[in-house]
């Protein structure tokens, strides 16, 4: 089971794993230990252009994630109603979700926060409608579990953090 202190270590390890990847790849990273709401790393290019990375790290299973920071969503009695795409917490956010192994063979799924939002807003979509808009066990449940198959197209994309650095789009 996983404890506090444990799960924070997964979460500080992940962080230091990308900005030391980013390092590698030339840009400057700073991380800042969970301090700010909605990314982890600033990353820095050459010129000074820079851009905000979010960080979720797991040992095993699934990433956790509240649906509400990616849909709006409303309650009709027990059943959830996905209201439609929120916005960007920070402009051009990119996502780096990492699944860190015992061999240290660590896994990276790069991709744009838009990106993320719709394959969260897919999925959760399909699972209510497998139940009838009504989540089983806890109907009121804004939760949602993030499988690595939902992103595994996205892996080793650094390149996006390249692009992105590399233009204003």
């Amino acid at each position: 089971m996983a404890t506090g202190r444990s799960t924070q270590l997964t979460a500080q390890v992940g962080e230091y794993l990308v900005a030391a990847e980013l390092c590698r790849r030339g840009m400057i990273a700073t991380t800042f230990t969970g301090n700010v709401p909605h990314y982890d790393i600033i990353a820095s290019d050459a010129t000074g252009r820079h851009l905000a990375v979010q960080v979720k790290a797991i040992r095993k299973g699934s990433w956790q994630l509240n649906l509400t920071s990616f849909a709006g969503v409303s309650f009709r009695g027990k059943k959830q109603i996905i209201e439609g795409p929120t916005r960007p917490p920070v402009e051009r956010l990119v996502c780096v979700f990492v699944m860190l192994k015992e061999d240290r063979r660590d896994r990276f799924f790069i991709l744009d926060w838009r990106d993320l939002q719709k394959i969260v807003i897919a999925t959760h979509s399909e699972y209510l409608q497998k139940h009838g808009g009504i989540r089983p066990k806890k109907p009121e449940s804004l939760h949602l579990a993030l499988k690595p198959a939902s992103v595994e197209r996205f892996e080793d994309n650094w390149k996006l953090i390249e692009r992105r650095l590399g233009s204003r789009s």
